[in-house]
């Protein structure tokens, strides 16, 4: 059986796959921030994990945390929602001495991009993370692309317009600023409602100001998916994230506005980026998944 984590700033997640890649059991906890406090509240969840299935669970654990993550030692910085920020934090040895086996560490958004590849059987695809930021995992030819420095995918930073919004990389304009959760909270104030679910819902029901927010974000996801897409031309185009819990109705309005923008585009329409899109299930522990398949 294979075991993964997905650390997230207000919850760990973990998963037991068995050997045909399928959910034996699924914990989750609140995530304490700190080193410590994040090593801490992955122990609760794999010590639940191996109550829960009856299985001392010894393999390598897969691990996906926000931030920028050196690969190769198993560290961490960054990740400021977790409190790891500063210099490198090592938390794959830290994980390793508290769960007892060898804790492997990905990004959060590439993680989730090899759950999606699972998820899909595709060996070329784009996953589009859209949560509180914007940014993408990309696999090519089943592999994962990081880059050299770690930046590959890293879409949310592309600026678009110069007069725009001071995107927290220090740009303006960014893809960021228009075409993810927190841009959707700073368009769409919604109280204790999700900014995102309150928007469509208002939209759905026909309000002037709902419909243009909407599809202003929708031609802002697609900009995205365009860009990610003429780069390397991939099978399919997972939209997922916090956002991403819309389901239908957010594959829907991304792919009318990739159709709109590929109205005066013959070359544009000829590829069809509309009909590649698709949508993460809601609640499927994808960055918990993929996190599981790096312990391999």
């Amino acid at each position: 059986m294979k075991l993964g984590l997905d650390i997230g700033a207000t919850k760990t997640l973990g998963v037991v796959l068995d050997d045909d890649g399928k959910i034996r059991a699924e914990v989750r906890e609140r995530t304490e921030r700190g080193a410590g406090g994040v090593v801490e509240s992955a122990g609760r969840v794999v010590d639940a994990l191996r109550a829960a299935t009856g299985d001392p669970l010894t393999g390598p654990v897969g691990v996906g945390v926000p931030g920028l993550v050196d690969v190769e030692h198993g560290a961490v910085k960054h990740a400021v929602n977790l409190g790891l920020d500063g210099d490198f934090v090592p938390l794959g040895d830290l994980l390793g001495e508290r769960l007892g086996v060898r804790a492997v560490i990905e990004n959060d958004v590439n993680a989730a991009s090899l759950g999606a590849t699972a998820l899909s059987g595709d060996q070329d695809l784009i996953y589009l993370s859209i949560g509180t930021g914007l940014a993408a995992g990309l696999v090519l030819d089943g592999r994962l692309r990081r880059g050299v420095h770690g930046a590959a995918g890293e879409i949310g930073h592309v600026p678009v317009d110069p007069h725009g919004a001071l995107c927290s990389c220090g740009q303006r304009g960014c893809l960021e600023t228009i075409a993810s959760g927190s841009a959707l909270a700073a368009a769409w104030p919604s109280g204790d409602v999700p900014p995102a679910q309150a928007l469509f819902a208002a939209a759905q029901a026909g309000e002037e100001k709902a419909i243009q927010v909407r599809d202003e974000f929708a031609a802002g996801v697609a900009s995205a998916v365009r860009v990610l897409s003429l780069a390397v031309d991939p099978a399919t185009i997972v939209l997922g994230g916090g956002v991403a819990q819309l389901g239908d109705p957010l594959r829907v309005a991304v792919a009318q506005a990739l159709l709109d923008q590929a109205a005066s585009s013959p070359f544009l329409a000829s590829l069809d980026l509309a009909g590649r899109i698709r949508v993460v299930p809601a609640d499927y522990p994808v960055a918990a998944v993929g996190a599981a398949l790096l312990g391999r």
